[in-house]
């Protein structure tokens, strides 16, 4: 499935009335273990066609990352049923992830 960038005007319609889980992940282009996690959430998301995967470029949303408390990033959050279900802060393996959204 492919990504979906997040901004504040498809958020509530993308994630929080999502029928399905939604895991977004908060980051910027200058952040090095933002890059290092995009390959892994961009496999994961070829992999899983049971949930969505967004992106939220922070320096450009930066009312996504205050609405939802992010204040280092990579940060990945898993949402179902529009809620917050988990948070990861920083950079994470894919079996990891997979994890993340397993729990």
């Amino acid at each position: 499935m492919a990504i979906v960038t997040l901004t504040k005007d498809n958020f509530n319609r993308e994630v929080l009335q999502s029928s399905q889980p939604v895991l977004v992940d908060f980051w910027a282009a200058w952040c090095g273990p933002c890059k290092m996690l995009s390959p892994v959430v961009e496999e994961v998301a070829s992999q899983r066609t049971d949930i969505k995967v967004g992106k939220v470029n922070v320096d450009e949303e930066s009312e996504l990352a205050i609405q939802f408390k992010v204040t280092s990033i990579p940060t990945l959050v898993l949402f179902k049923n529009g809620r917050i279900a988990r948070t990861s802060v920083g950079y994470i393996s894919k079996e990891e992830v997979l994890a993340l959204i397993d729990g």
